[in-house]
């Protein structure tokens, strides 16, 4: 983690004048001498950031010389939220991000990422949401139908085909062959999975020459030499395809200062904004569909329930982006799944500035990490919170009753402030269109002996997601 570099670092650089009137910011207990919180926070981060709010609103954790202060407080996290200037995008995670994706929107600090959104929020305009949604259920009907009755399905690989080609639709148009996709996604699965651990490793263990630093570079060499070669296609045909590589192509900013660029974006800032988008849309959705499919699975009220909505609504054709409002039990499911497993599950912001936050004062460069699963998992904000309950969501005949979320802050799944997802309308669309076009063709069941885990990355992703899956006779 890049912050400070020992235990007392959040207070000593400040003058002592003001850290005699300020208290302290309390170390979460069982720090090891030279590894600090290193073996709880590997052994199981998920229990050890839960136990964090016993130990005050913020509370400092270490892991090796690096420290960092987790904010276990939602008014608080709204405070780092909305603040984008004094707590910018920074931290491990986001070091390691820009690596792969650069300066894209999710990974820039705050004094590009105004530009960026400007320039971005065309391909996210409501008028092109009916468009990516009928290619969200063709892309789903396609994967689904390969499925057999009675067959065993990996769920989570099953989820992130669909997501990994509704993004390429929407982003290439297509313009992936099958084999340079399948390609695509084993390099984004090499760099997840890289980008957890880069960020726990000191950083001279990166320039050692071992197998999975080299399975790395060639995985981020072959991925951003793939986007480069579809940009310059891009500018050869000259064609507006409507996708998203359309988009950044002809995007113009019209208060841009530099003269030799005049508000274009270059193939490099094309590339990072492709990356992060892909990796946005594909892993992250994955992991919601895949996790909701097990909750259902688990719970066969709830699915009879679901598929009755979707025969509702749906009535045997394919789910449309005008349908949303009536799916009005899929997006509870959904909500709940992102209460219960939030993609982005642990994320972090660097100080610019002296700070002062819940009657404490941090120094520039602090390292403060927010975690929607701690939040979400306080059972003050969230009753019961372990317990799978879409109930507890108001439904469209409740509009005055209040919501898991009525204290800002208390649900996060996608951020907030300037700096919140801009994909959030298409990732829960997608998520709701697909959970729906599932239900109505297909039952889920568990599959016995098979325990499934949560696995903390960049996203929090399910382990091996094996499920059973039933014809309903309705396009199965």
């Amino acid at each position: 983690m890049k912050g400070e570099a020992a235990d007392d670092a959040v207070t000593t650089a400040l003058p002592e004048h003001r850290m005699n009137v300020t208290p302290p910011v309390a170390t979460a207990p069982g720090a090891a001498p030279a590894l600090g919180h290193a073996v709880p926070l590997l052994r199981d981060p998920l229990r050890f950031l839960s136990s964090l709010p016993a130990h005050g609103d913020l509370v400092r954790i270490r892991v090796g010389p690096f420290a960092a202060v987790v904010v276990c407080d939602p008014d608080l996290t709204r405070r780092v939220l909305l603040d984008d200037r004094t707590f910018d995008k920074g931290g491990p995670v986001y070091d390691r991000v820009r690596e792969v994706a650069g300066d894209g929107l999710a990974s820039c600090p705050h004094s590009r990422h105004r530009r960026q959104r400007r320039l971005l929020q065309p391909s996210f305009h409501p008028a092109r949401m009916p468009g990516y949604a009928r290619e969200m259920t063709r892309q789903t009907e396609a994967v689904t139908g390969g499925w057999r009755d009675g067959g065993i399905v990996d769920v989570r690989t099953a989820m992130a085909t669909i997501t990994a080609r509704t993004v390429v639709a929407t982003m290439f148009t297509g313009r992936l062959s099958p084999a340079a996709l399948h390609t695509v996604l084993e390099d984004f699965h090499t760099l997840i999975l890289a980008i957890s651990r880069r960020a726990v490793m000191p950083p001279p263990v990166d320039r050692l020459p071992t197998p999975g630093n080299r399975r790395y570079r060639r995985a981020l060499a072959r991925l951003r030499g793939t986007v480069q070669l579809l940009i310059a296609g891009h500018r050869a045909d000259g064609t507006d395809h409507g996708d998203l590589l359309s988009t950044l192509v002809a995007a113009r900013d019209e208060d841009a200062d530099d003269r030799a660029h005049p508000g274009r974006l270059s193939d490099d800032e094309i590339a990072d904004q492709l990356i992060t988008f892909f990796m946005a849309g594909t892993d992250t959705t994955a992991s919601t569909l895949a996790w909701a499919l097990h909750l259902v699975s688990r719970h066969p009220e709830t699915q009879e329930r679901l598929q009755a909505e979707a025969d509702a609504v749906l009535g045997g054709r394919a789910a449309r982006l005008d349908d949303l409002p009536r799916l009005d039990l899929t997006g509870r499911v959904v909500q709940e799944t992102l209460r219960l497993y939030p993609p982005g599950w642990l994320l972090s912001r660097t100080t610019t500035t002296d700070a002062r936050l819940g009657g404490r004062l941090l120094p520039a460069g602090t390292t403060v990490l927010y975690s929607a699963y701690l939040l979400h998992h306080r059972p003050d904000l969230h009753p019961d919170p372990e317990r799978f309950d879409p109930g507890r969501w108001p439904s469209a005949a409740e509009p005055g009753r209040p919501t898991p979320h009525e204290r800002r802050g208390a649900f996060v799944p996608f951020g907030g402030g300037a700096r919140k997802c801009i994909g959030e309308a298409f990732g829960f669309t997608e998520a709701v269109l697909t959970l729906a076009s599932i239900a109505a063709a297909w039952r889920v069941e568990p599959v016995p002996g098979r325990p499934v885990r949560p696995v903390p990355g960049v996203t929090l992703r399910p382990g091996r997601l094996p499920l059973r899956t039933v014809g309903r006779g309705r396009g199965a």
